[in-house]
């Protein structure tokens, strides 16, 4: 039976806040503070355990292996030798953001009836451009199965991101949908990530009929505000699309082109004159995750808690859940040192519609599985990394043994 089964990243050992992120303002703003990565994973298993005591299917991906010495040497130096910001680009453990492992289109939407997945190349920012070699592994062994068609990434130059600009609308899980890939025209003082050639790829190797994939271009004042990923302004499940009213850049022609490609969307849109961009993109209000609750409970929001603590934006929230639209429960999780380094609850999960009977098991999280997690982050991720750490020789072999314990603990040390 197809189902939604969300996949966290869990917080790598190297969590560090070197702000390398260009247009991520969060990313930015806490460049050189002294991050705390245990307290980040646990944070992260905190937000599983949650999920899977709302009845929702979950499931993980584990830290690549970091620091990356292996790419340092392609640049023709090492870990001791290297230049501050190519070392930091060597430590950093943005492959905790599973939203841009990949971009996943169900089975129900393809030609084939498969579930196809594209790993995402992530090439516009250095420190994330040389992720798709490890997240391919585990896609590769998580979805081994013939349900499901794992792609390589889209080449240079055309950059892609994954799953966090892209959207699904279905009138079920399991129902054919309207997938929309949201794309970015370049020109300001941050950088457009997406690209639309590669969107088009993507559409194109998942067999999706042309007649229900939409090409929607994100705006420039979204983008140069400091909303780097569309599902910083937007987010979608089943019938529901929550947006904020700066989301696309021709705002009438988007919803007019949803609507014709999905009649029965129902769009809850967030007005700029009540909650600005600035707020919207400081609380990571729409980077939630909008799920559907089991029992025929309507949706909830799982959002940072930072949304609670934006007047405007919990005002605007409390009115919502008053009324009598399709988002029921606000749900907030506390996953502040993700925030701190640019990304909220959505961007920690990669949504992906399967029979979990086809997914290898190991991937899948129950209590019992994320209290060996938490066991193994307790017992062997450190405390804190301040930005002068990265040079340290010692802490680079503590935190590959604290991966390697992970692997051990999961049966998945194949991908050591």
């Amino acid at each position: 039976m197809l189902t939604e089964i969300n996949f966290d990243g869990i917080i790598g050992p190297t969590h560090n806040y070197a702000g390398l992120s260009r247009g991520n303002i969060a990313s930015a703003s806490n460049a050189g503070g002294v991050s705390q990565p245990r307290a980040a994973a646990l944070q992260g298993i905190e937000k599983m355990r949650r999920n899977l005591a709302l009845g929702l299917p979950q499931g993980f991906f584990v830290p690549l292996d970091r620091p990356d010495a292996a790419w340092l040497e392609t640049l023709g130096t090492a870990l001791d030798a290297a230049e501050p910001h190519l070392r930091a680009q060597a430590w950093s453990a943005s492959s905790m953001w599973a939203a841009n492992a990949a971009t996943v289109s169900p089975a129900p939407d393809s030609a084939d009836g498969r579930c196809h997945l594209t790993v995402a190349n992530l090439m516009t920012m250095p420190h994330r451009s040389h992720e798709w070699q490890g997240t391919l592994a585990q896609l590769r062994l998580a979805f081994a199965d013939s349900a499901f068609s794992v792609h390589g990434p889209v080449p240079a130059p055309f950059g892609d991101e994954g799953a966090a600009n892209h959207m699904r609308l279905c009138d079920g899980h399991d129902a054919a949908g309207i997938e929309i890939f949201v794309y970015g025209i370049g020109g300001g003082r941050f950088p457009a990530r997406q690209h639309l050639d590669a969107s088009k790829a993507i559409a194109r190797r998942h067999r999706l009929d042309p007649a229900r994939t939409l090409f929607l271009r994100q705006s420039d004042t979204a983008i140069q505000g400091g909303a780097f990923h569309n599902d910083v302004v937007a987010v979608a499940n089943e019938r529901v699309l929550f947006t904020h009213e700066t989301a696309f850049q021709d705002r009438d022609g988007a919803h007019a082109e949803i609507r014709a490609a999905f009649p029965t969307v129902e769009i809850v849109e967030v007005p700029a004159s009540a909650v600005s961009l600035a707020d919207a993109i400081q609380s990571y209000l729409f980077n939630a995750q909008l799920v559907t609750l089991p029992g025929g409970d309507g949706m909830g929001l799982v959002l940072p808690t930072e949304a609670r603590e934006t007047p405007a934006v919990w005002r605007w929230l409390e009115g919502m859940i008053a009324g009598n639209g399709p988002i029921r429960r606000l749900l907030p999780v506390d996953v502040r040192q993700s925030m701190a380094n640019g990304g909220g609850p959505a961007c920690l999960r990669l949504r992906v519609v399967a029979d979990p009977a086809r997914v290898d098991p190991r991937f899948l999280a129950d209590a019992a599985r994320l209290d060996r997690i938490a066991a193994v982050v307790a017992a062997h991720w450190p405390e804190a990394i301040a930005p002068d750490a990265l040079a340290s020789a010692a802490l680079a072999v503590d935190v590959r043994r604290a991966r390697a314990a992970l692997l051990e603990a999961l049966d998945l040390t194949e991908l050591g």
